[in-house]
């Protein structure tokens, strides 16, 4: 069972209303501590999480057994989509964390020539996308099409594919994939 710590402290902390300066000084640790746990970029030890608990304070039963509400957020302005691609293929996923979502939308640039490899991908679930502007090459099984803008695909992606630029210009793409699989 995955625990997700730093969510947690942070629901916990707010439900105290405390800042994560409070928390910091009556834990014993830094500033820093705090912030770096609650933004997934320290697993604390059992005994720093304990020395942080001892703070609000709460045993570490409670707090594995707490289970806090989390608001899911549902817009997203453009500059907080998250860059998750490389190369010549820009993915601009739609939410920073997919904990606890069962769908993945791609905001998708691929480059002139620009294509997801040689090898085939494949991988548990559904997708599908539309294309805005430019040409895709679409390759699923032994079926290959270039699509063009308002043109669609939706298929199960166990099956092999590919994608790839075949135009001059770039080619810009919607799509959605469940379960999430970046």
């Amino acid at each position: 069972m995955d625990v997700d710590v730093g969510t947690r402290l942070r629901a916990v902390r707010l439900m105290h209303n405390l800042s994560q300066r409070e928390l910091a000084r009556r834990a014993g640790v830094t500033n820093a501590t705090i912030s770096l746990i609650e933004s997934h970029q320290l697993n604390p030890s059992v005994g720093a999480l304990k020395r942080v608990l001892d703070g609000v304070p709460m045993s570490l039963a409670a707090f594995f057994a707490f289970e806090p509400a989390i608001p899911q957020k549902v817009f997203f302005p453009a500059e907080e989509l998250v860059e998750i691609g490389r190369g010549g293929i820009s993915y601009q996923q739609v939410g920073p964390d997919l904990t606890g979502r069962s769908l993945q939308i791609l905001k998708e640039r691929y480059r002139p020539d620009a294509d997801t490899g040689r090898v085939l991908l494949t991988h548990e679930g559904e997708e599908g996308g539309i294309v805005l502007s430019g040409r895709l090459e679409i390759t699923v099984g032994d079926q290959k099409r270039t699509l063009g803008p308002g043109d669609a695909y939706y298929f199960d992606s166990r099956t092999p594919h590919r994608f790839r630029n075949v135009g001059d210009d770039d080619c810009h793409v919607v799509s959605a994939c469940t379960p999430p699989s970046f």
